[in-house]
């Protein structure tokens, strides 16, 4: 694919087809992910690829938790609740994936079933959890060179014809996903993204999200009108 195909053309993908993706697709996926920039070259990521079993005892895990009501663990700083614009954002964008699923706002089984796939990793045979170098806990840089290879990482796969969507619904039961991923003590869990081939026939698939305009998000200064 061309550059602006792919940023252009990717959709954050939450149904997926059951067929593996080759570790060397995803090791080639990653290495392009890696030239993404960071602060004076600290490169402060790392990466947990997780499948079968493991990642089925991940799901298991998360699922088995949050229905039990354990509060959740997740290790990266959550900050507050979005409020105005931006929480009628999410509420729009799910609002858009709700009614491609056919599901009803008094639905609260579906409701319900649609928020366990979050937590399940939306099915997909992939996770690939993001991690970064514990002794940079509390750095301001590092999370934005984290969200960068993040960027990177969707695009790259996309690029591949492969799926994904970043979430943090995976990595709310850190507990489960540190056993079971054996993610080292040197690490602190940021983001999970779920990865695999796209099922088309799923309908959340289609949904592309609402983006504000280049005149609504920049102020140009010292140019000439």
């Amino acid at each position: 694919m061309q550059f602006d195909d792919v940023i252009l053309g990717r959709r954050s993908i939450r149904g997926y087809k059951p067929d593996p993706v080759p570790r060397a697709l995803i090791e080639e996926i990653i290495g392009l992910a890696m030239r993404a920039p960071s602060s004076m070259n600290t490169q402060p990521w790392n990466f947990y690829v997780i499948t079968g079993e493991p990642l089925d005892r991940i799901r298991a895990g998360n699922t088995e938790r949050n229905l039990a009501g354990i509060p959740h663990s997740r290790e990266f700083r959550t900050g507050q609740g979005f409020t105005g614009q931006h929480r009628d954002r999410q509420v729009g964008v799910a609002k858009q994936l709700f009614a491609a699923m056919g599901i009803a706002r008094d639905d609260k089984e579906m409701r319900q079933d649609w928020v366990m796939r979050g937590f399940r990793q939306f099915d997909a045979p992939v996770c690939v959890i993001v991690t970064y170098d514990r002794v940079l806990d509390g750095s301001d840089d590092t999370p934005f060179d984290c969200g960068a290879v993040t960027t990177a990482l969707v695009n790259a796969a996309w690029s591949r014809g492969l799926g994904a969507v970043i979430n943090s619904q995976g990595i709310m039961q850190s507990p489960v996903v540190r056993q079971y991923a054996g993610i080292a003590d040197d690490q602190v869990i940021m983001k999970s993204v779920a990865l695999g081939w796209p099922d088309e026939s799923f309908p959340a698939n289609a949904v592309v999200s609402h983006r504000k305009t280049v005149a609504e998000a920049t102020v140009f200064v010292g140019f000439d009108d």
